[in-house]
């Protein structure tokens, strides 16, 4: 059997993952960081902006570089996608070449790789963290800026046309079982690999909260449409405190939560006080109009809050319909919910939540499969 510390692996991150408080950074971070921990070296590669280099990674990781992405508005006039476009590297690949290590690419975002002939010989890797082509197409259906809109939908065509470039790799990993079904039906050597993150053991109370919890980036259109759904369909004329708590809200936003009596924002919590808002709400709730990837807020949700209800596009081959109180309509919210608020979280449910999360996302687990697949 090969020595862990003989095994090293490139790792290439769409952005600084770190710190580690956005869905798709959380698994690389994570990722990373359990490969370490079991003995392999890391050589993490970073596309660097808006978010600045980060000197704790060089505690966790064998060597760390950088590559600043080039944001350049040439690369909107070009055939191939431009998130691939803009994270294409000559540094990165003449520093790959310095070795024969296997090479994981995370996401369609940094695949411009499998064009690059001097790899060819090399086990190329990919983590799909979503079906591309969707996400945008359904960013392009949410948002409301007619540029962004154009942009989100163009990038969508060109994403759909570029995924046959997946035929290259040597290995896909999908994160959710919707995800494995897609590109399992297209491309050969696909294994559902679910999303890393930082939980170890559930840690919900039990009993009962007052409050309802929503949490997410509220600058984000997706998540924008899920509050303003919210707050007009399930909480309409409601007496149960709904607390909506996030990053960079929206003016509009502001004044749509502030004209419902029942309803508190709560702008760019720190992370504590984020946790501590999960861990005392009776109900963390989502919603979302996409089908697509792993939301690893409802993770956090699920190992460290009561109960959750959502709708059946937020678990999108997630594994998790047991664990959640689940709609496939928003009308239907509403009555679950004030059911909700009368029952107790129990000991049995949270000992019923950890054996089930244990069995599908067990960092340990998972990283020993991905340890064997990378050698």
């Amino acid at each position: 059997m090969q020595n862990m510390s003989d095994i090293h692996v490139h790792i290439i991150s769409f952005d600084v993952p770190y710190p580690a408080n956005y869905g798709g950074v959380i698994d690389v971070f994570y990722k990373a960081k359990a490969l370490t921990e079991h003995g392999v070296k890391v050589h993490l590669h970073c596309f660097e902006y808006g978010r600045k280099k980060a000197p704790e990674l060089e505690g966790f990781f064998h060597k760390v570089s950088y590559y600043k992405r080039d944001i350049s508005k040439r690369h909107l006039f070009k055939s191939n996608p431009y998130i691939i476009e803009t994270r294409i590297s000559a540094y990165l690949v003449n520093n790959l070449l310095k070795d024969n290590y296997p090479i994981l690419m995370e996401g369609l975002h940094t695949t411009g790789l499998l064009h690059e002939r001097r790899l060819k010989n090399r086990k190329l890797i990919v983590r799909t963290h979503n079906i591309e082509h969707e996400y945008y197409s359904n960013l392009s259906r949410a948002e409301t800026d007619l540029f962004k809109k154009y942009y989100f939908f163009n990038e969508a065509a060109k994403l759909k046309k570029y995924e046959s470039i997946l035929a290259k790799a040597d290995l896909l990993l999908a994160i959710s079982q919707t995800d494995y079904d897609y590109f399992s039906a297209k491309y050969k050597n696909v294994v559902c690999m679910p999303a890393f993150h930082p939980y170890t053991a559930v840690k919900s109370l039990t009993g009962r909260g007052k409050y309802v919890l929503y949490h997410g980036n509220l600058s984000v259109p997706e998540n924008i449409n899920a509050v303003t759904t919210l707050l007009n369909e399930v909480f309409k004329d409601s007496k149960i405190p709904f607390k909506i708590a996030g990053l960079n809200p929206s003016p509009l936003l502001c004044r749509l939560v502030a004209a419902h009596p029942s309803a508190e924002l709560i702008a760019n919590p720190d992370d504590d006080l984020l946790n501590d808002f999960i861990k005392n709400a009776h109900v963390n709730i989502f919603f979302t109009g996409q089908a697509t990837g792993l939301k690893l807020k409802l993770l956090n949700a699920l190992y460290n809050g009561r109960f959750v209800l959502t709708n059946d596009k937020m678990l999108s081959g997630s594994n998790l319909d047991k664990l959640c109180v689940l709609t496939d309509k928003i009308s239907k919210m509403k009555i679950q919910l004030a059911e909700l608020m009368k029952k107790d979280f129990t000991a049995a449910m949270k000992i019923e939540r950890q054996i089930h999360l244990q069995n599908f996302y067990m960092n340990g687990n998972n990283v020993k499969k991905l340890i064997d697949l990378i050698v």
